[in-house]
């Protein structure tokens, strides 16, 4: 962790207050920026947990002034004094970012930002997020690296961190491709790969769950646990992200970062202790577990599906190849379920399903840890089957928390059993109603405080892809063996495929009806 003062709240909770930094957001007057960057960057000076030297520079193609930023700012966050006093501390630039004298300008900008406020350049750190498509992350990077303005002191402090959003590439070539390229300007420490669901507090829970409670250690391996399914699911259908997410799909676009790191987490091994490339190591070994999909046999253990029109909520919905800008010959997939298995002594024959998709139902994601049935029931007339086996829910959007599922006497009569669900939801305990905070508050303040427990390893994505890419060849170069894609109406939890890939094991998904 980086140097600064510690924060306590409550008897065991420390918060690490970060040193000054200087918040560059590139792409700055668009969606991500507006809808949850800045608001997230509001929220920690709320807290406390920006530094009061710390200052953010808006950059875009956008001409605008830093009153005019503010106006717009205020119709994603509202207006109140707190917001006017935040935004003494929020700048904007505008200029070409293939154009070497922007840089220029920025740089003598951020010097003369930093000198006003005060901030001991011997000490400020410069953050650099690319919040934009990822084919201008190498004019950029170059472009900052020819400034001088990613150059650290070989301490590393002060220090100079770009962060990246996904998607890191499309496919095993292209994502060595642009590591490779970035690397020719940065090192890797200083490259903040983001994925926003780790900084959901439910995904950040599980080392805690794991590896700092005595009860589930013991009982985390295929002796105790039957299966272990994933769920991502959206309401929402392609939006108006038609032209990348036609050329994308939903694999891509879903299995190589969240759905994969939180597969990583819940089923990697102890790390020797919380130090960021502790934990990232043990991801690698995990996803090296993996084993590889048979290419014959490849329609045996993943599904993939379009939704066509339906309904949600009661609100009709078009199908996918009647979506704006969608081709209407288009076979990209909405939805895929797999099913996987992790060969190492702990999860040998333990099958984990994953699914994602579009249009369904609910808006939910969660992890489903299902154990084993009890071998013998005492409870005569009543069988081990006929008693429902312990399940652990880890709820990670949108009422984040966990429910734990026990067999447990009910009152009247002495034979009385069923199942108890013990239901905890995070907001739940947040005293002061604030809500949860945002998953972007944590990930910004780790890179202020050059914590990368929660960002991706160059490696880690490497071998991600390494397991999808053949998958994809596959799809895109043999129909035969890839198998078709299943269609499936809007409103609904994926094609009847999905239910027969789990069912062959005597398993079934966990489909939320409320």
């Amino acid at each position: 962790m980086a140097s600064g003062e510690y924060k306590w709240r409550g008897g065991f909770c420390l918060e690490v207050k970060p040193v000054p930094n200087t918040i560059v957001i590139f792409g700055a007057s668009g969606d991500l920026a507006c809808r949850k960057l800045i608001p997230a960057l509001f929220h920690l000076w709320k807290r406390g947990l920006l530094h009061e030297k710390s200052r953010i520079v808006g950059c875009a193609r956008t001409p605008m002034d830093d009153v005019s930023y503010h106006a717009l700012l205020r119709k994603w966050i509202g207006d109140s004094e707190e917001l006017e006093d935040f935004f003494t501390r929020l700048h904007y630039m505008h200029g070409d970012y293939s154009d070497p004298e922007f840089y220029r300008d920025l740089s003598a900008g951020l010097d003369k930002i930093e000198k006003e406020a005060d901030a001991d350049p011997a000490i400020t750190g410069r953050i650099f997020y690319l919040s934009m498509p990822s084919a201008l992350y190498e004019t950029i990077v170059n472009r900052l690296g020819e400034s001088g303005l990613t150059r650290e002191d070989p301490s590393g402090v002060p220090w100079r961190h770009v962060i990246l959003e996904k998607p890191f590439g499309r496919d095993l070539e292209s994502a060595r491709t642009l590591d490779a390229r970035l690397h020719k300007t940065l090192q890797e420490h200083q490259i903040y790969r983001i994925d926003h669901y780790l900084g959901k507090e439910t995904v950040q829970n599980l080392l805690v769950l794991r590896f700092a409670n005595t009860i589930f250690e013991p009982v985390w391996n295929a002796n105790y646990i039957d299966n272990i399914q994933i769920t991502v699911a959206e309401t929402v259908g392609v939006e108006h992200r038609a032209g990348y997410f036609d050329s994308a799909g939903l694999l891509r676009d879903m299995f190589q970062n969240h759905i994969l790191e939180m597969l990583s987490l819940v089923a990697m091994e102890i790390p020797s202790s919380s130090a960021a490339d502790s934990i990232r190591d043990e991801k690698l070994k995990l996803l090296k577990s993996i084993r590889p999909f048979d290419r014959k046999t490849l329609a045996d253990s993943i599904i993939r599906g379009q939704y066509t029109a339906g309904e949600i909520n009661g609100a009709p919905c078009p199908g996918y190849r009647e979506e704006p800008g969608i081709p209407s010959e288009s076979r990209t997939e909405t939805f895929v379920a797999m099913r996987l298995f992790i060969d190492n002594w702990r999860w040998r024959g333990v099958p984990f399903y994953l699914r994602s998709g579009k249009r369904m139902p609910r808006k939910t994601s969660n992890i489903v840890i299902n154990f084993k049935p009890i071998p013998h029931s005492i409870f005569s007339p009543l069988r081990a089957e006929d008693l429902t086996p312990n399940q652990l829910i880890l709820n990670v959007q949108p009422q984040e928390g966990l429910a734990l599922t026990i067999q447990a006497k009910q009152p009247g009569p002495k034979l009385c059993m069923g199942a108890l669900s013990m239901d905890f939801k995070y907001a739940s305990i947040l005293e002061d109603g604030s809500g949860m905070p945002d998953a972007y508050e944590r990930l910004l303040l780790d890179c202020m405080l050059g914590d990368q427990t929660l960002f991706i390893r160059n490696d880690t994505i490497e071998y991600a892809w390494s397991l999808l890419t053949p998958i994809l060849h596959e799809w895109e170069t043999n129909a035969e063996t890839a198998g078709p894609v299943y269609p499936y109406a809007a409103g609904t939890w994926g094609p009847k495929a999905a239910e027969d890939l789990t069912a062959r094991n005597n398993v079934f998904w966990r489909n939320e009806t409320n």
